[in-house]
């Protein structure tokens, strides 16, 4: 990774311990830090192009109207963010994840890379996370060089370039755990010929080299994650996961030994949780923003549920030792809306756990809307505002050390 100033790079790891303040463009000031409360570790969880409709329909789904929250909804913190990238009202995944991994806005279809001469490569709160000692890893039920995880762990001027991509996830930026779906190719007339690694094998040699730990089904992920491996490169379909649509419908099939969201995120807890530094987790709920493309209700209602039981493999593993909950940020935000959803009924009629309500949409593609930040841990208290996305990751106190 590019050399830069220590302290910087501790000041903005901070920021997830810390204020998250009026310096980039929040939408209103936020409170200065309370106490020396500080995030060992940070698990950042993205319900991927999820609206609040979203969660209405999925409440009422799981547990009716007048039912317990998700388990995400029971975080105690609640702010919203705005969402649009550097040249668009509307954003997309990569400019949306580039503005929270590096506080700075970015063009469309960019990974953590200004196109053009903007000055020095952005350093990903990921790459703080690795310079400070700390171990890190990603989750997602997309291939694992999507747009949303890239921009944690790389940089290019392309979302499409992701052979590229999961090199430098393998090589540069050494991501302990990664897992998800499988690893994209170089697609043709994107400008990606001009990196090294163009396919799945040679990043499959590369992860060898690098001393990863390859596995393609639940079991072996299961056995790697007790035998604690340093290094765990976890690819569980050709390209994007199978849905979790069996959560909506009983008899809809799901592959025997294929790892839901929980599980890989129940297996990245155990390999990183053994870093005495603490570590860097985000988790991705991929496909949520795909079903609302696709203008697909179950589809949606089965992702945020899958989604949430992640969220509630996190807050077991924190209740499971005190010391965990006091070290631990979390934070819970969609990077974007997706197809403008709306619960449009059942009208005059009340809802019951297990009906799907009555939709309706306004397009096929991203929307422009804010959207919900939930949280706890250290800090969290913070983000109960209205802010910008790159804004969380600036703080009040530049020269604080840890």
């Amino acid at each position: 990774m590019q050399k830069v100033n220590r302290n910087r790079l501790v000041a903005i790891f901070l920021v997830m311990a810390g204020c998250f303040v009026n310096l980039a463009g929040c939408a209103a000031p936020c409170r200065a830090a309370k106490g020396p409360a500080r995030a060992t570790n940070i698990i950042f969880m993205v319900p991927d192009g999820m609206g609040l409709s979203d969660v209405t329909a999925a409440r009422i789904f799981k547990n009716g109207p007048d039912g317990a929250g998700l388990y995400f909804e029971q975080l105690p913190g609640i702010g919203y963010q705005r969402t649009h990238s550097a040249d668009s009202t509307v954003t997309d995944s990569a400019a949306a994840a580039s503005a929270w991994a590096c506080g700075e806005k970015f063009n469309n279809g960019e990974i953590s890379w200004h196109t053009g001469p903007a000055g020095p490569r952005p350093v990903t709160i990921l790459e703080i996370a690795r310079t400070l000692g700390k171990a890190a890893g990603l989750v997602v039920t997309a291939p694992i060089t999507h747009a949303t995880p890239a921009a944690w762990a790389a940089h290019v001027h392309s979302r499409r370039c992701q052979a590229e991509i999961a090199r430098q996830y393998i090589a540069e930026t050494g991501v302990e755990v990664l897992l998800g779906g499988g690893i994209g190719g170089t697609p043709q007339n994107h400008g990606c010929e001009r990196y090294p690694v163009r396919n799945k094998s040679a990043v499959l040699a590369l992860a060898r080299e690098y001393g990863y730990t390859h596995v393609t089904t639940k079991a072996q992920l299961d056995a790697a994650a007790r035998r604690r491996v340093p290094k765990l490169l976890g690819l569980f379909a050709k390209k994007a996961k199978s849905p979790e649509t069996f959560r909506v419908d009983p008899g809809a099939a799901y592959p025997e030994n294929e790892p839901t969201l929980a599980d890989m995120t129940r297996a990245a807890l155990d390999i990183l949780e053994n870093d005495p530094d603490g570590f860097f987790l985000m988790v991705e709920g991929s496909q949520v923003d795909w079903a609302n493309h696709a203008n697909d209700l179950a589809y949606q209602i089965g992702e945020i549920l899958g989604f949430d039981e992640a969220v509630k493999t996190v807050q077991d593993w924190l209740a499971r030792d005190a010391r965990r909950k006091k070290q631990t940020l979390v934070i819970v935000v969609a990077d974007h809306d997706c197809g403008g959803f709306a619960v449009n009924g059942p009208y005059g009629n009340l809802s019951k756990a297990g009906d799907i309500v009555e939709d309706g949409w306004t397009s096929d593609n991203h929307t422009a809307v804010d959207t919900i930040i939930y949280s706890q841990g250290p800090g969290s208290d913070n983000l109960n505002a209205a802010v910008d996305n790159l804004s969380l990751i600036h703080i009040s106190e530049p020269t604080r050390q840890l």
